[in-house]
């Protein structure tokens, strides 16, 4: 860190203080009544009065999205190695793969209701769905960034292939990999709040459902920054683990 300069956890910190001091002028200024809009200490004194409620629900959404997550970004990993191995392959699969990703997986809620009932299953595949095609896409397209000089120096050699995977086109796939793997840990969130509107009757989700349909926004919001926090924390290490992976691999 150069002198004078704040370090990289400094500024979205600084950013969130002053969303949250902008949202305290406004609601104070133009006099918000609390049922549209509450006061940040009101969302504050709501977690710090029932924090045993945040808490158990933060552990139930995190399960899901560790769960389903880790779940679909595998299977999403190994789908696209193979779609990036397989040049016939990515010719035919690719088209599918980039579709499905604005494909709203809401929209399949009912099948995996019919599929798996309304326990924890569902919510899990629900995650696993959200987190399978953006990291299958990322993983496919980072194992086609290898250089061709790369595989005609192996080819050479006759490098087995899998040790041209593991050695030329694993390092060279990292960073889109781990882009990947960022965007499924931001998606297994909205993965778990989606199912637990569905299919749950614990977790984050299934709290903001009840305090919308109660009209209490003190407690959606300080749900929702539970939320924000769960989705951060992942972020973050996924972030770390990123970094450590570029430097294994560098």
């Amino acid at each position: 860190m150069t002198a004078g300069r704040l370090p990289e956890w400094a500024y979205p910190a600084v950013t969130l203080v002053g969303a949250v001091v902008l949202w305290a002028g406004f609601v104070s200024l133009f006099d918000v009544p609390a049922y549209l809009l509450p006061h940040p200490l009101a969302v504050g004194r709501r977690l710090a009065g029932d924090p045993g409620l945040y808490a158990d629900a933060a552990v139930a959404t995190t399960v899901k999205v560790l769960v389903g997550g880790a779940a679909g970004s595998l299977a999403g990993f190994v789908l696209g190695v193979a779609v990036g191995e397989l040049p016939p392959l990515w010719r035919a699969v690719s088209p599918y793969l980039i579709a499905a990703r604005v494909l709203p997986v809401v929209a399949i809620a009912p099948l995996l209701l019919i599929y798996f009932g309304t326990g924890f299953a569902t919510g899990i595949a629900f995650v696993a769905l959200m987190t399978l095609f953006p990291m299958a896409v990322s993983t496919a397209a980072g194992f086609r960034q290898t250089p061709e000089a790369a595989l005609d120096l192996a080819a050479s050699v006759d490098a087995p292939r899998h040790r041209v995977l593991l050695s030329i086109r694993l390092p060279y796939a990292v960073p889109d990999v781990v882009g990947g793997l960022r965007q499924a840990a931001t998606l297994a969130v909205v993965g778990s709040v989606l199912a637990e509107w569905f299919v749950a009757d614990s977790g984050l989700g299934y709290l903001i459902l009840v305090a919308a349909e109660n009209v209490r926004p003190d407690v959606l919001l300080a749900a929702l920054s539970v939320v924000f926090l769960v989705g951060f924390s992942l972020y973050g290490a996924v972030g770390l683990l990123g970094s450590r992976l570029r430097r294994a691999v560098a």
